[in-house]
């Protein structure tokens, strides 16, 4: 068992999901209740590493990264190295790609917000950041959860834009989907097996842990009708 890539899979999906929450509630917020003509293009983007192949989102990215081009140059000049076939590299692919697993689901809670009660808290006085804190992120906690853990999982098994931004660098880009790949390889698959069961083991859980909060959230009991 590769425990390495395993630790560094799941350090991996906690920060990327974490960030997630950081980058994507303000851009989801803003999808759910900006009134601009073309929202749908910006929908598009957010929504665009569902149906672009891995690979061909990693190699933009790893050009967008590289040495060569103006992040890249600029990273580089502040630590020393390249961002390419690191793990901050690693982080910022992984965030690209899950993106819209954690933006979609937190939309969709923000849009589903009664109104009436956003306007009420505005005419009694609150800012919207209070507004948000008090009303709309409670009301949408299903959303959040389920946007936080499907981006968590996604980059669990995430391989294609991993394998090209990161590479296969033991102990430093090797996750859990790559460490498979060398064991099939290799033709040792009962190594690939294990390691396979463990990565679905994990992600049942976590799912199953998901909706369980969120039905519990939602339910209405009897007593409550």
């Amino acid at each position: 068992m590769d425990w390495s890539a395993i630790f560094l899979t799941l350090r991996l999906a906690l920060v990327v999901c974490t960030a997630e929450l950081i980058i994507g509630t303000p851009i989801a917020l803003w999808l759910s209740f900006t009134r601009w003509r073309y929202k749908f293009l910006a929908e598009s983007v957010v929504a665009l590493p569902l149906v672009l192949p891995p690979t061909v989102l990693g190699f933009f990215v790893l050009v967008a990264l590289g040495s060569n081009s103006p992040i890249g140059r600029w990273y580089q000049s502040l630590t020393g190295h390249g961002l390419a076939f690191t793990f901050e590299g690693l982080v910022i692919a992984s965030l690209i790609a899950s993106m819209p697993f954690a933006v979609q689901p937190m939309a969709a809670a923000f849009s589903q917000v009664d109104r009436n009660l956003i306007n009420a808290s505005s005419m009694l006085g609150a800012s919207r950041f209070r507004t948000f804190v008090r009303v709309i992120f409670p009301l949408s906690i299903s959303g959040v959860v389920t946007g936080f853990v499907l981006s968590f999982a996604h980059t669990l098994g995430e391989f294609g834009v991993v394998l090209m931004v990161g590479g296969n660098i033991p102990g430093v880009t090797r996750t859990v989907a790559i460490a498979i790949y060398d064991r099939v390889q290799a033709f040792d698959y009962a190594g690939a097996n294990r390691m396979a069961l463990l990565l679905m083991a994990f992600s049942f859980v976590t799912l199953s842990i998901t909706y369980s909060i969120n039905h519990r959230v939602w339910a209405v009991s009897p007593m409550q009708r």
